[in-house]
């Protein structure tokens, strides 16, 4: 056979030099999976992400284990499973595993906060995304950055970039540069935008990713030709609403380190586009993916960011959607008092916002009293869990999450949300002991859940159904849910 033939393995120690992975080990024994478990997760991963020449079984974990050096993309895998089941980034290096030599271009998160650079990776970064997900394998790895490592590039968003003015073109260069991007074919780009963001609401991340990200690369081709100083900034901010929203998507099917690094870029894209707000809401899609992977020390850095950089120019809905993520980063850190007063911040906040009458741009729309209840719901179950699944802190997020789903019942716009809300509330009831009530409403997530295709939706249901299972696994309702689940949302791959 092959090097590689069959998982992707590349070269193994042997005789003296093959030594027992022991950090792989330790983290394999505490996360409770079997071998064959790990290889049936490492499959479905890779088919996820396009690899579908990976093909791994219970030996060629062994030999993982004993000390084989597996090739690209099983690292960035391993990385991504453990660091989901342990709630935290688990790197490469974690794992006693080396991770392929990187280019600063394609990894890492620290880039030139420069126009020329920001188009050119966004280019090369959107070519590559669309390219290897055609070919059916991933080639390089991206890596997952987190503390430090991320805050710091990221702070220099609020520092002015170098005076560099465009030298001021002749009239008539002017207007033969206008003439390569017309006002009506720059509305239709940004109205096409608004079109992706109402797709990805209603359908999930899976459905038109690589749609948006063929967009996004479209953009980068525009801007890499001459145009006039105006037509520029609202180019740079198309690109950066575009990236957000690709790096949202790829986050709804689970391709974190791709996420993140299209957050990053949309950062540096927005900076261009002198929109402080749209960076703060980029911030705040950066601050969800940290919460997610269980950094809200990093997710709290983040809002306070993005807070401070749109502290005199953003909208109070903007304000608003901000407080109710610095909640959740401060339940998630254990501290109720802050989380409290937060949620206060952006209640208070969102009312003012409903009295705001200026346009605001459609990237905050979503922002709703449905979605405002639903993330302040969202803190307080969040405190439940960190406090020990404290029945308390269930009961205050109990009334909250149902109007959220009340509101998001007569939504037919935000599918997804309503989903994550229904599913929500099932765990709310798992921790006040209402396993009758929690079954019920997961079977309402599930027949939503067929509607859209988000892995993000995916994962919460089986994590809610595995817990019902655990605390409740005798009761009837419980094992109705479970066998529904297998059929309603079998373990296949989402297109990316």
């Amino acid at each position: 056979m092959p090097v590689g033939g069959n998982g992707g393995s590349g070269t193994t120690a042997t005789g003296a030099d093959k030594r027992p992975n022991e950090l792989l080990g330790s983290w394999f024994v505490r996360s409770g999976w079997s071998k064959g478990e790990l290889a049936r997760q490492v499959n479905r991963r890779a088919r996820q992400l396009g690899a579908n020449h990976i093909s791994t079984d219970t030996s060629r974990v062994r030999r993982w284990l004993d000390g084989e050096n597996p090739r690209e993309p099983i690292p960035r895998i391993l990385s991504e499973l453990f660091s989901e089941r342990f709630g935290c980034v688990v790197a490469v290096e974690d794992l006693g595993l080396r991770s392929a030599h990187q280019s600063p271009s394609v990894s890492g998160v620290d880039l030139p906060w420069t126009a020329p650079q920001t188009i050119a990776l966004i280019s090369e970064f959107s070519r590559s995304d669309l390219m290897l997900a055609r070919r059916g394998f991933l080639g390089t790895s991206l890596a997952l950055s987190a503390g430090s490592s991320l805050i710091e590039p990221m702070q220099r968003w609020l520092v002015p970039g170098p005076a560099n003015p465009r030298e001021e073109p002749e009239p008539q260069a002017v207007a033969r540069r206008a003439g390569r991007l017309s006002q009506p074919e720059l509305d239709l780009l940004e109205t096409t935008t608004v079109m992706f963001r109402q797709w990805d609401a209603q359908c999930g991340g899976g459905l038109r990713r690589k749609a948006v990200v063929g967009q996004l690369h479209e953009v980068t081709d525009l801007l890499q030709e001459p145009q006039p100083e105006a037509t520029a900034k609202r180019l740079f901010k198309v690109a950066a609403e575009l990236a957000e929203l690709a790096g949202w998507m790829s986050y709804d099917v689970g391709l974190q380190p791709t996420a993140q690094k299209y957050f990053v870029l949309a950062l540096h894209a927005a900076k261009e586009a002198t929109d402080k707000p749209l960076g703060s809401f980029i911030l705040s899609s950066m601050s969800r993916q940290m919460i997610h992977l269980g950094r809200p020390d990093d997710a709290l850095e983040l809002i306070h960011l993005a807070q401070y950089g749109g502290r005199d120019c953003a909208s109070p809905r903007t304000q608003s959607m901000l407080y109710a993520m610095e909640a959740r980063a401060y339940a998630n850190m254990g501290q109720p008092g802050k989380c409290k007063r937060a949620v206060r911040m952006a209640e208070d906040t969102f009312v003012d916002a409903q009295e705001f009458d200026e346009p605001e741009p459609d990237w905050i729309r979503f922002f709703s009293e449905a979605e405002l209840h639903a993330e302040n719901s969202h803190s307080y179950r969040d405190l439940a869990y960190v406090a020990g699944r404290s029945p308390t802190y269930a009961s205050l997020a109990e009334p909250v999450m149902q109007k959220a789903v009340d509101l998001f019942e007569k939504d037919t716009e935000h599918q997804r949300s309503y989903a994550l809300n229904l599913i929500g509330m099932a765990t709310v009831h798992l921790l006040q002991r209402e396993p009758e009530q929690g079954a019920v409403l997961a079977r309402r997530a599930l027949g939503v859940a067929k509607k859209v295709r988000s892995e993000r939706v995916n994962t919460r249901i089986r994590k809610t159904v595995d817990t019902a299972v655990r605390d409740f696994g005798d009761l009837a309702e419980v094992v109705d849910l479970t066998e529904q689940l297998a059929l309603d949302l079998p373990e296949t791959a989402d297109a990316v």
